[in-house]
Order: structure tokens, then C-alpha cells, then sequence
């Protein structure tokens, strides 16, 4: 019988593991963010797998990419959210509070 083919998750879950070694020389504060990032290459992993990419750091990337991005937009439209509530108050833009 010829091989299976891997999954994308299985092999994002053993690109993951070959990582290990970098994962435990970080700092706490960085191994938090390392971890952060991966488990937005498993969110996105119905994504990387229809990418079909030959190279999977690729389709990680894009996922870590996308996810912060999404996170900047949040983090935008909060503020744009929080000015909006400062200028109904009477407060100013720059003034100290």
C-alpha cells in the first residue's frame, strides 16, 4: 500500500515540537508570546491547510501575521471607542486626565 499523506495539523503539531528547544531558552514574558503564536497557527489551521503550501513556516506565518493583525484592528477600534466616550465627556484630545 503507498503512504498517507501527513495532515496539516500533524504537521504543524511536529514543526510546533521542533521548536521546543527555542521555546525553552525564552524569558518567561517571550515564552508566553511564543505560545501565543502558535496557538494562532493551530486557529488557523483549517486556513493552512487549504493554502497547500509547499512550506509550512509559510502558512504559520501568514497565521501569526493574521492574528495580529486582527488583534491591532480590535486594539484600534477600542481606542477610536474610548476617544469617541472622551469627547462626549468635554474631555480634549492630549489633555492629561
Amino acid at each position: 500500500m503507498g503512504r498517507t499523506v501527513t495532515s496539516y495539523r500533524q504537521a504543524l503539531e511536529s514543526e510546533i515540537d521542533r521548536w521546543e528547544g527555542f521555546r525553552k531558552a525564552l524569558r518567561d514574558k517571550d515564552c508566553e508570546a511564543f505560545d501565543k503564536m502558535m496557538v494562532a497557527c493551530r486557529l488557523y489551521a483549517s486556513a493552512g491547510s487549504m493554502a497547500t503550501r509547499p512550506i509550512l513556516t509559510e502558512a504559520m506565518i501568514m497565521s501569526i501575521l493574521l492574528s495580529l493583525q486582527r488583534e491591532l484592528m480590535e486594539i484600534k477600534k477600542d481606542l477610536e471607542r474610548l476617544e469617541k466616550q472622551l469627547c462626549q465627556t468635554g474631555l480634549r484630545k492630549g489633555m492629561v486626565v
